[in-house]
């Protein structure tokens, strides 16, 4: 999980220039300001569209759309679970790829040689790849990326699906045969017959599927940063619309562990900021800083990662989810969070501009975004209520006998109060 927000002026931009042989270019500040204004702008997209798609699908009966509740056992372990992966990660290409340029380091040597002695020799010696200690084919990193990028090519092109099909339902005509779809996959016969993958589409889902389907190819063939960043927002997105809080208290708990994680892995150690550049995958959303120069082929980036959206994302749509439930028509901490939101990572960015590092951006937002809802809860007094709202997971066979218990229970209350009168 990458949550760093850095600044590849001083990170990964030197270390390119070095590795080049010259030194890059200072950005101006124009394109700074274009570059971290625009990150600001692309992490709100997702949060906003995703919290208000969030109530829908809170609402929805699509077994395809059923979002995902996270409970708190589940936000105490995620934190842990993170930091084993994002270790793992680290150890993997620290072992195999001790210099992030070994591999093609000694490729370019054996090049090299083979062009001035104009033999074959030294490429394939044996012992020249011994002393070398070069790993096998199978574990070089050219392998490992095309591997994640064909797997983040299937997912984002799904996700971008997803994230479009409302906005180009109203393009259809009314006359489009919109011919219904189901993707079923079973398990076992009978009474034992379980339920793999229930998915139900149309005809325009596939309409969209292949117009994802370009941009993908766009982004497997260019690794081009703009389709990096439209898989990066439809990731986000998704996310925030999907991936749903139980509970005030389950949040505070995700969003604590995560604060403590962030700050540990960016500030205690060089991890996260490295597995970051060492992925080429849709795990962040970039914005060159020398667009301005180079144009669409800069190459300076900053960048931002999802966890930096989705965590507090998926937190702020709770909050909306919540002001819903409240039945007044205002949607008072959906709008607070949200603007804490944009504090926090404002405040993030101008920290790291003036310092020079890459910074946690949780280290701020997290308390941003916790803080200033329950700084109007108190004001208002509504703080009992805030902590005591409930989501029920839809996907739980137990919530819903109990949902269906309260809604007969209801339903016989009413009557006896209809034979009353």
């Amino acid at each position: 999980m990458d949550s760093a927000l850095s600044d590849p002026h001083n990170g990964s931009a030197e270390a390119g220039g070095a590795a080049n042989g010259t030194a890059r270019p200072p950005s101006t500040p124009e394109g700074i300001a274009l570059a971290y204004g625009s990150l600001l702008l692309m992490a709100l997209l997702p949060i906003f569209f995703g919290a208000l798609r969030s109530v829908r699908c809170a609402r929805g009966k699509n077994a395809s759309d059923m979002p995902e509740t996270i409970t708190s056992r589940d936000a105490a372990r995620f934190p842990i679970i993170a930091s084993c992966t994002l270790l793992g990660l680290y150890l993997f290409f620290k072992v195999y790829f001790p210099n992030k340029s070994y591999t093609g380091s000694v490729l370019k040597t054996w090049k090299t040689q083979k062009s001035k002695k104009g033999k074959t020799a030294v490429i394939q010696n044996p012992t020249t790849r011994d002393n070398h200690r070069f790993p096998l084919e199978i574990f070089s990193q050219e392998y490992i990326n095309l591997l994640l990028s064909m797997y983040f090519f299937v997912l984002g092109i799904l996700a971008l699906s997803h994230t479009i099909s409302p906005f180009m339902n109203k393009f259809f005509p009314a006359n489009f045969p919109n011919r219904q779809y189901q993707l079923l996959f079973t398990q076992g016969s009978g009474e034992n017959k379980e339920e793999i993958i229930n998915y139900e589409f149309d005809a325009k889902d596939l309409v969209c599927l292949g117009l994802s389907s370009i941009v993908g190819v766009w982004y497997l063939l260019r690794k081009h940063w703009i389709a990096n960043n439209l898989f990066g927002l439809a990731f986000s997105l998704n996310g925030v619309e999907l991936l749903h809080l139980n509970n005030v208290s389950t949040g505070c708990i995700l969003l604590g562990g995560l604060f403590i994680y962030d700050v540990f892995w960016v500030f205690g150690t060089n991890v996260m900021v490295t597995v970051a550049k060492s992925f080429e995958a849709p795990i962040k959303l970039v914005f060159p800083q020398d667009l301005l120069e180079k144009g669409l082929e800069a190459d300076n980036f900053a960048m931002l990662g999802l966890g930096d959206i989705v965590i507090p994302g998926i937190f702020i749509a709770l909050l909306l989810r919540f002001d819903i439930s409240l039945k007044k028509n205002t949607h008072t901490y959906f709008y607070t969070s949200f603007a804490a939101y944009i504090f926090g990572l404002g405040l993030t960015i101008f920290i790291m501009h003036i310092f020079k590092h890459a910074q946690p951006a949780l280290l701020y937002l997290v308390p941003a975004c916790i803080g200033f809802p329950v700084l109007v809860a108190l004001a208002k007094g509504e703080v009992t209520e805030m902590f005591s709202y409930e989501e029920s997971n839809p996907k739980d066979p137990a919530a819903v006998t109990e949902g269906s218990k309260e809604g007969t229970e209801a339903s016989a209350s009413k009557g006896l109060e209809k034979k009353e009168k």
